[in-house]
């Protein structure tokens, strides 16, 4: 879409969890930086030769910075691309996003995080970082060149949707990252004991399926825990999905371990009953757990335990789900359902308007490093525009994403992206 030099946000509710901001206004975006916002910028009209969007009340917050997503490309480009990822997230309101490493071949070298780069220069829509594999082929046994990649510009070190099972390679891969400022992301489920297809208990027993039990991801996060204490390391724990996880992370978090998690929409929003009868769309990895584990994760996130909300973008093509449910794939798109889900915190009274952008704006930026996710004078104009109010259905066939397997297709929800800029320019625009 076209780009203004300078461009106008006139009378919009600013937002910046960072500083707290919060408060009607204008902002000038310029160069595709903000050079300066407040209640009495263009009091006495906008300059000729300046844009203008006029926010008509609504809410202008940074962009979202998206912690974990799978963009498909290269390898799986039935399931997404790293275009219709972009256009995805900008739809959603997210400005930058981090991929996953689990792509064919996977991003285990310098020459995998230079196609990324280069790719997402060539879509040019929205921020696109990468992951690098903690271990080769994410294998599970021998350690990536974390300093190359590192310096080749990985914002961390994960193998994805697979735990690191060996407690020795995790122990050398949380103290080499941690000489290069890295953070090491586990998914923390006990291999051995997930091999189940959704949660353990009464419903499975009755669907006649087997079930990942709780504790093969409390089990993974103790252990870890332990060497991160041993070790002095960064370690993230991804999509934190149970009661005893989140209580074991504030327990950690006291001790002063360099430790953050984050969770996904449907842990708080969904539980196993939604399985039904076998919705293979409702197939995730954790699998969605109780009602007491749901309450836990709303507590942890109204508390600041758990840090951030991930999209946990998931892309399948219609064969990986259409399937028994045992055979389905486990995973949800998300990236644009991800900023009306965080909302639905606030409508229910469990956070604050900026309490909960920080979970998806400021908090995951942190974590990777980035200096994103902030509305202040000079930084980046990654911005997005959303009626916080607005009501509408989840229809996954609208969708912009290439795969539309949504856990929350036809799911009512409250608060609509108006507008997305990236570095001022406007990358996505709602339909009147």
């Amino acid at each position: 879409m076209a780009t203004h030099a300078r461009t106008a946000i006139l009378n919009a509710r600013l937002l910046d969890p960072d500083s707290r901001l919060d408060q009607r206004g204008s902002l000038l975006i310029d160069g595709g930086k903000i050079a300066d916002h407040g209640p009495g910028l263009f009091r006495d009209g906008v300059p000729d030769g300046i844009e203008v969007i006029d926010a008509d009340g609504a809410c202008v917050a940074p962009g979202l910075v998206d912690l974990r997503a799978q963009v498909g490309e290269p390898g799986h480009e039935d399931n997404e691309t790293l275009k219709t990822a972009s256009q995805a997230a900008a739809a959603g309101g997210v400005t930058a996003l981090a991929c996953l490493p689990d792509t064919d071949p996977v991003i285990d070298d310098v020459a995998g995080l230079e196609f990324i780069a280069r790719r997402a220069r060539e879509v040019r829509l929205v921020k696109v970082f990468a992951y690098a594999g903690i271990t080769r082929d994410l294998g599970g046994k021998e350690l990536t060149e974390m300093g190359l990649l590192a310096e080749a510009g990985a914002v961390g070190f994960t193998d994805g949707g697979k735990a690191v099972a060996d407690a020795l390679v995790m122990q050398r891969a949380l103290a080499y990252a941690s000489i290069w400022g890295r953070p090491i992301l586990q998914h923390p489920q006990e291999p051995r004991l997930a091999t189940g297809a959704m949660n353990s208990g009464e419903i499975a027993t009755r669907l006649g399926l087997s079930g990942i039990p709780a504790v093969a991801e409390v089990i993974m996060l103790e252990r870890d825990l332990r060497l991160v204490e041993a070790t002095g390391g960064r370690y993230h724990a991804a999509d934190i999905s149970t009661a005893e996880s989140v209580a074991v992370i504030r327990a950690a978090k006291r001790k002063g371990l360099k430790v953050t998690c984050d969770t996904a929409p449907p842990y708080f929003t969904l539980t196993e009953r939604d399985v039904g009868d076998y919705r293979t769309f409702f197939k995730l990895s954790p699998p969605l757990r109780t009602e007491d584990d749901r309450q836990a994760i709303v507590e942890g996130l109204a508390d600041g335990t758990i840090d951030c909300i991930t999209s946990d973008h998931l892309p399948w093509n219609q064969d990986a789900k259409r399937v028994p449910f045992a055979q389905a794939a486990f995973g949800s798109v998300g990236l644009e359902t991800l900023l009306p889900l965080t909302l639905d915190l606030v409508h229910k009274g469990h956070m604050s308007l900026l309490d909960a952008l920080a979970t998806v704006t400021i908090k995951p930026a942190a974590v990777l490093g980035l200096n994103l996710g902030r509305l202040r004078t000079g930084a980046a104009a990654d911005l997005v525009i959303f009626d916080a109010e607005r009501p509408w259905r989840v229809d996954a066939e609208a969708l912009h994403s290439k795969s539309k397997n949504s856990c929350f297709d036809k799911h009512p929800v409250q608060g609509r992206v108006l507008r997305t800029l990236v570095d001022g320019r406007t990358v996505f625009q709602l339909a009147a």
